[in-house]
């Protein structure tokens, strides 16, 4: 099961360090607004002759837009770079990255899931941009990380960073401190666990005076971990409702920390030692 993790630090930063991080962000905003700017052109017309058959001065609207193209917009930063020559100065992933962002906002719009992208500010009091793991530019190396075009930076280390790397948020909150989050990815085996964990709820359930022979969902929990586990990742790989109640879960947290914490209070209730269960905390801290 891959798990994703960010891990957020305080950064400091020598002088020149400070002024690349504050460029790039400028740099990262004028891209994301140039290429927002060239779109809503090209929508604009659509408006206009959309206007002209309502007010009887076309017979209809033939004007044909054009999606918000990425790869097409990505291979246009080279000649951008040659009449706007500030943009070689700062990271190019980062360039890429606010590109992909734009994408994916259009993406959004064009699926009704929100509005229409809007230009950023260099008003707004918190400042960022991100930039992908390629070929080893982001690292830990003891007290510092290693950041694309940054070298190494010194960060307040609070824990330990697990799992691969996948990009990097540098960030410049409104009292001028600066933060990085990495995003990571790991393979984590908790199959075992969760079924051994499960196996303990079913034992407090029939402590509670539960008859699981009225559930028949239940009959195949019975089964032993070798035989459950590939039968269940099969199911989930082809049962949709499943993998609806897996995003349920994940976007309510709060939901499953009280019934997590609930189980627990009835084993201790009833003497129930549940020392699975209880490793299963640490996803919902």
């Amino acid at each position: 099961m891959i798990v994703h993790k960010a891990y957020k630090f305080r950064i400091y930063l020598n002088k020149k360090q400070m002024e690349l991080i504050n460029k790039t962000i400028g740099c990262s905003r004028f891209v994301f607004n140039f290429f927002l700017a060239k779109q809503k052109a090209k929508d604009a017309y659509w408006h206009i002759c959309e206007e002209m058959v309502q007010n009887g001065q076309l017979p209809k609207n033939n004007w044909k837009g054009e999606y918000f193209n990425k790869k097409e917009t990505i291979k246009s930063l080279p000649e951008l770079k040659k009449q706007y020559k500030f943009l070689k100065e700062v990271d190019s992933i980062a360039l890429q990255k606010s590109v992909e962002n734009l994408a994916d906002s259009y993406v959004r719009y064009y699926n009704k899931q929100n509005k229409q992208p809007r230009f950023k500010s260099k008003k707004n009091p918190v400042q960022s941009y991100t930039t992908k793991h390629v070929n080893g530019n982001i690292a830990v190396e003891g007290n510092y990380m290693k950041l694309p075009k940054l070298g190494l930076v010194r960060f307040a280390k609070s824990r330990k960073v697990e799992g691969r790397i996948l990009n990097a948020t540098i960030r410049r909150n409104s009292s001028g401190k600066y933060f990085v989050s990495l995003g990571t990815e790991a393979e984590v085996s908790e199959w075992p666990k969760a079924y051994y964990a499960t196996q303990e709820a079913l034992k407090l359930c029939e402590r509670r005076g539960v008859s699981l022979k009225d559930i028949p969902e239940t009959s195949s929990l019975k089964m032993p971990v070798w035989l459950f586990i590939p039968i269940f990742r099969l199911l989930y790989k082809f049962n949709k409702s499943m993998q609806r109640f897996t995003a349920h879960a994940a976007n309510s947290v709060e939901e499953c920390r009280y019934n997590y914490n609930h189980i627990l209070d009835s084993a201790r209730e009833l003497g129930v030692s549940m020392p699975y269960m209880e490793e299963l905390k640490q996803y919902l801290t």
